[in-house]
């Protein structure tokens, strides 16, 4: 907020009408956020995240957490001895690493970030996919063509989930009572063992359970780009589908982009691939005209 007290008072009033027409479209709307990467790891950027979803929640927009953790986890597996492997960019997670998994998701890392938005003003309150069955899972089934084989292989990744329900019911409580959720990548299956998922596809899944009017996703980068190097800003979902197919969209930005899809296709107003890296991203997303990121909606474009 520093930045808007040294602008001139016509730039000022501008901001602030700009805002205006949003605000009214968001009030008393869901709106998920991913949290996670580089908006995790710096101080300046953990403020300015915290600010933002305690503003969107005073005006009145209804936000609901969702954190990863990976680099977190990584550092305490090593500290502790225990190897990571990583297969078809997924954690391979055995017992043990499970253990680590649920310690820094369910303890550190969300109770930080709880902390951090009760400092700025919120109510939040931290929860992981095991409370009230929050997030129900089942086991994560991994194929890998390899050369000279037939049929796909079947990978064991150990404790990785999906999701195949969310308990929507608690999280509109929290809401309407005034609470900000904060949730932690964790399922639960039908024989009570803990999975950890992928917190994007978790993200995409309660916003589409929610219905939400809008699941941002922070990112380390400055959203799609095609393959000049530029950001691709306003697409539909018939547009994503076309770069997919011509390779434009690639790597590790398809699940990402996949979770977005899936989102809005199953109800979601619409997704964002946002730079997690820009102070105050969230509130230049949801409160200006231009928003810094990729927008995926349903929408024909002329």
């Amino acid at each position: 907020m520093e930045t808007l007290k040294k602008l001139s008072n016509e730039a000022r009033a501008h901001v602030l009408a700009e805002a205006l027409p949003w605000l009214q479209h968001f009030r008393d709307k869901i709106v998920v956020v991913k949290y996670g990467g580089n908006a995790m790891e710096s101080e300046e950027l953990q403020s300015s995240f915290a600010k933002d979803i305690v503003l969107m929640k005073t005006v009145g927009i209804n936000p609901v957490v969702v954190h990863g953790g990976g680099p977190q986890i990584g550092d305490l597996l090593k500290r502790l001895n225990i190897a990571s492997e990583f297969i078809e960019g997924m954690r391979v997670t055995d017992s043990a690493t499970m253990d680590v998994v649920e310690m820094v998701l369910g303890g550190q890392v969300n109770k930080n970030i709880v902390n951090l938005i009760n400092q700025h003003g919120g109510q939040a309150l931290g929860l992981t996919g095991k409370d009230a069955n929050l997030i129900r899972a089942r086991k994560l089934k991994v194929s890998r063509r390899t050369p000279g084989m037939d049929k796909p292989e079947i990978i064991d990744i150990g404790h990785v989930g999906e999701v195949t329900e969310v308990n929507v019911n608690l999280i509109n409580r929290l809401i309407s009572d005034d609470f900000i959720p904060v949730i932690a990548p964790i399922g639960v299956g039908e024989d009570g063992k803990s999975y950890n998922i992928n917190a994007d596809l978790v993200a995409g899944k309660v916003a589409e359970a929610l219905k939400a009017e809008k699941l941002m996703l922070l990112t380390n980068i400055a959203g799609l780009m095609d393959k000049q190097g530029n950001v691709l800003t306003g697409l539909s979902t018939a547009q994503v589908d076309e770069l997919i197919a011509d390779g434009t969209i690639y790597g590790g930005m398809l699940p990402k982009i996949r979770c977005a899809l899936d989102a809005v296709q199953g109800g979601v107003g619409s997704a964002i691939i946002v730079d997690g890296r820009v102070p105050n991203a969230v509130l230049l997303e949801v409160f200006t005209d231009t928003g810094v990121g990729t927008l995926i909606t349903n929408q024909q474009q002329d």
